[in-house]
């Protein structure tokens, strides 16, 4: 049942999920696609954070916090990916209201731990190039483990936000939802309550975690560039350069699709392009991520050369 009477109104006990596309060789190929990248991300993501558990030379802050980026990219493409999948072998994928709730507040979880995340690594990248020989007391491991429980601590309070403004949202009419996934635009539309107080919610909730990260990203690369144009070596500018390259890559992929989704004017793109940019932010970028910082770190390579013994990057 879709529908559930409610006294004088009729409550909605499930949602049908559109999907990115109705034709079925589409769907197929998507299907195969998808599957692909989904296992790249999971075993990508799995073998980051086994190295790093494995390799001595990589304990340190920066994989400390990289190992965790791994996992939280594995949350964050399972809280949508193997739904999505489903989508695209059945007729019609049906979610229940409690599965939508989860889904869409898992998404909202992993996404704000990515930045908060991302953000500590611009402060490590920082301490390490502009303060060197402060950097074993300032990025200890009690420093690290703080910066990595106050970002899961922001993820649950984001979840919190989030969950409140599903929760007050009321679904008496149309239970199709035009999208892969449970997202706040399309849920926004199919409600018949007011929406007012879940979109003042969730805007401040989105641009507090959207503004605070990128201050810090910003503020840590302003100094790290300055302090790199005062080097005179220049080995030492490559080599600062170098250690800044895949952060910098995964920052760009991941605020770039953010921006364009949640940033810019609803009459700019339709609701395909937000589907797509969707699929890239959720599916694609945490697939990236462990091939960026494996092929651009000269670390990772000695350890995976190291552990496989057979130079596979060379």
């Amino acid at each position: 049942m879709a529908f559930l009477e409610d006294g004088n109104h009729t409550s909605v006990t499930e949602f049908i999920l559109l999907g990115l596309t109705d034709d079925p060789v589409i769907r197929v190929v998507l299907f195969t696609i998808i599957l692909c990248i989904y296992l790249v991300t999971v075993s990508g993501n799995l073998s980051t954070i086994f190295l790093i558990r494995i390799s001595s030379q990589l304990h340190r802050p920066m994989y400390f916090f990289l190992s965790h980026l791994a996992s939280v990219d594995i949350g964050l493409s399972s809280s949508v990916t193997p739904n999505m999948l489903v989508n695209f072998l059945i007729k019609q994928n049906t979610i229940s209201y409690i599965g939508c709730s989860i889904q869409f507040v898992s998404a909202a979880f992993f996404g704000t731990v990515e930045c908060f995340l991302l953000a500590a690594m611009a402060y490590d990248r920082f301490v390490a190039i502009c303060n060197p020989l402060l950097y074993s007391t300032k990025m200890s491991t009690e420093a690290c483990i703080r910066l990595v429980v106050g970002s899961y601590i922001e993820g649950f309070i984001s979840a919190s936000f989030f969950t409140l403004s599903f929760f007050s949202l009321f679904f008496c009419g149309p239970n199709k939802i035009n999208h892969f996934y449970c997202d706040f635009a399309p849920l926004v539309e199919l409600s018949c309550s007011d929406v007012s107080v879940s979109i003042v919610v969730i805007t401040f909730s989105a641009g507090f975690i959207t503004m605070i990260t990128v201050f810090v990203i910003a503020i840590s690369y302003s100094y790290i560039f300055i302090t790199i144009m005062k080097m005179h070596s220049p080995e030492g500018r490559q080599k600062a350069f170098s250690t800044c390259s895949s952060h910098l890559t995964a920052v760009t992929l991941l605020y770039g699709t953010v921006m364009f989704i949640y940033v810019m004017p609803k009459s700019s793109y339709s609701t395909d392009q937000n589907k797509v940019m969707s699929v890239f932010y959720m599916v694609v970028v945490p697939m990236l991520n462990p091939l960026i910082y494996s092929l651009r770190n000269n670390e990772i390579k000695g350890a995976l050369k190291k552990h496989l013994g057979k130079k596979i990057f060379s």
